[in-house]
């Protein structure tokens, strides 16, 4: 969570731009799971990493072929899980039941309570990154839908995914005032502005990019404030998110 720090108008705020680089990620290994964690989860804790605004999960998992999370729980919590490679099988308790692959996007809000299950349907490694939001209200009616994407629909932008922010299009709704992009840049410069007050989260989840003159690698990361614009450039794929900045539930 960004301070509040008061200032007189002859000292403005600086810009926050905190680069956590991978190798700085909590690691843990369960044999069928590799899996590094941006916040604290699990076994990870750090209470000055628990959240950035919003955002409160971002797990960057490897799982094994014919491996998985078998069913357990989830309550009051938007949950988004973008595959990278692979395929993952999602059933839950309320009769869903699908495979997402690379390049797509799995969306449940757990609200009252859901039971789920997540799979690797392939023969290869399942790659993926799995994000929690704080929603911005508890007691929800669970829900669950995923969205296919080819590289067409990501190439050289910005793509908004899933938002709960007012006047933002997205292909996803989510109960909080929080807006999900993710793009495959090829040597391409894509810009994105935050509003006043808003916060930024931006994730590399493959190859190169430069963040404001600032050069990332696979699994870099920044937590941004008072940042107007973000420019990115290079050749990868990246994820952002446009959070309010709140506390936990």
């Amino acid at each position: 969570m960004v301070e509040s720090k008061t200032k007189s108008n002859s000292e403005p705020i600086e810009p926050v731009f905190k680069i956590q680089r991978a190798a700085d990620r909590h690691f843990s290994s369960h044999g069928w799971l590799q899996t590094f964690f941006s916040f604290s989860f699990a076994d990870y804790y750090d209470p000055q990493n628990l959240n950035w605004g919003a955002l409160r999960v971002l797990n960057d998992d490897l799982i094994a072929p014919k491996s998985g999370f078998e069913t357990h729980p989830h309550k009051d919590m938007e949950i988004l899980t973008y595959v990278l490679e692979g395929e993952l099988e999602h059933k839950d308790s309320l009769g869903h039941h699908g495979v997402v692959r690379s390049g797509g996007v799995q969306y449940m809000s757990a609200g009252t309570g859901i039971l789920h299950s997540e799979k690797n349907a392939g023969t290869k490694p399942l790659h993926l990154l799995q994000m929690w939001v704080v929603p911005s209200q508890t007691g929800l009616t669970p829900n669950y839908g995923q969205l296919d994407l080819s590289q067409d629909d990501r190439l050289n932008r910005l793509r908004c995914v899933a938002s709960g922010q007012k006047n933002v299009r997205a292909d996803i709704a989510i109960h909080q005032d929080a807006s999900f992009y993710i793009g495959c840049l090829e040597a391409q410069k894509v810009y994105h502005s935050f509003a006043s007050g808003r916060l930024g989260f931006l994730f590399v989840a493959s190859g190169k990019i430069t963040a404001n003159g600032h050069t990332l690698k696979r699994g870099d990361a920044v937590r941004m404030a008072r940042i107007e614009p973000l420019e990115l450039d290079g050749t990868g794929e990246v994820v952002v998110w446009d959070l309010p900045e709140v506390g936990l539930l």
